[in-house]
Parts: structure tokens; sequence; C-alpha cells
């Protein structure tokens, strides 16, 4: 250990540190290039190439021209992933999305009975109907 000083081994792990983000920048970087589909094919194939030529150059550049444009791009596709998970759990639950469901359907149903605008009959056919 005396041939690696500390301050050595804090350096080692900066630089090791700031090589991960960076590979994990320049992923999330190409991703964004093929996610953006307002961008035509050339301005993908042009972005990519610099990317990949001059990294370190290419991520920088990218970053501050593009920046804002990518978070927007990730929030979208959180919103989309996440109204999409939330249609899943109603078609599975069978729930309708808003206040259509068989329970406020009986107590409307109920409530109409109790103020006379329907019969005893015409409840009982409505609520067979509608657990039908």
């Amino acid at each position: 250990m005396d041939d690696y000083p500390a301050l050595s081994v804090f350096w080692s792990m900066l630089w090791f540190f700031l090589w991960i983000m960076w590979l994990f920048l320049l992923f999330k970087i190409i991703t964004d290039i093929f996610r953006d589909h307002e961008m035509s094919g050339w301005g993908k194939a042009g972005w990519l190439i610099f990317v990949i030529i001059l990294p370190f150059l290419g991520v920088l550049v990218y970053v501050i021209v593009r920046g804002k444009g990518m978070t927007q791009r990730d929030v979208k596709s959180a919103q989309e992933n996440e109204a999409a998970f939330q249609s899943y759990i109603r078609k599975t639950a069978g729930t309708a999305p808003a206040g259509g469901s068989h329970v406020d359907e009986l107590a409307k149903l109920v409530d109409l009975k109790d103020k006379g605008a329907l019969s005893e009959a015409e409840f009982q056919q409505a609520k067979a109907k509608l657990l039908a």
C-alpha cells in the first residue's frame, strides 16, 4: 500500500466514476437520437457519427444543443407509459375510467327509486340489466 497513496486511490476512483457517468450519458444520448421522431434520418445519422467519432465533444455539444428536448421526450415517454399502465389496471380490474363503475350506476338507480322516479319493477329490471 505504500507505493499507491490514498490520494492516488481517490483520483483513480474519481476518474473511474466520471468515465462510468460519461458512458451512461453516451448511451442515453444514443437512445434519445433514435427516440426523436421529429428528426430526419440524415440528422440522426449526423448526430450519431458526431457522437461516435468525437465522443467527448459530441456528447457535450449534444447536451448543450438538444438537452431541453431530451428532457421533454423523457417526460412525454414517462407520461405515455403511466397512461398505458393506468389503462391496463382499469381494464384488468374491470372498472371504467371516470365514474362509470357498476357501484355508481347502482347508487343512481337506488336514488331514483327513493325519489319515486322508478317503480319497484323498473328498479329490479334495471338492476338485473346492470348486474348481468
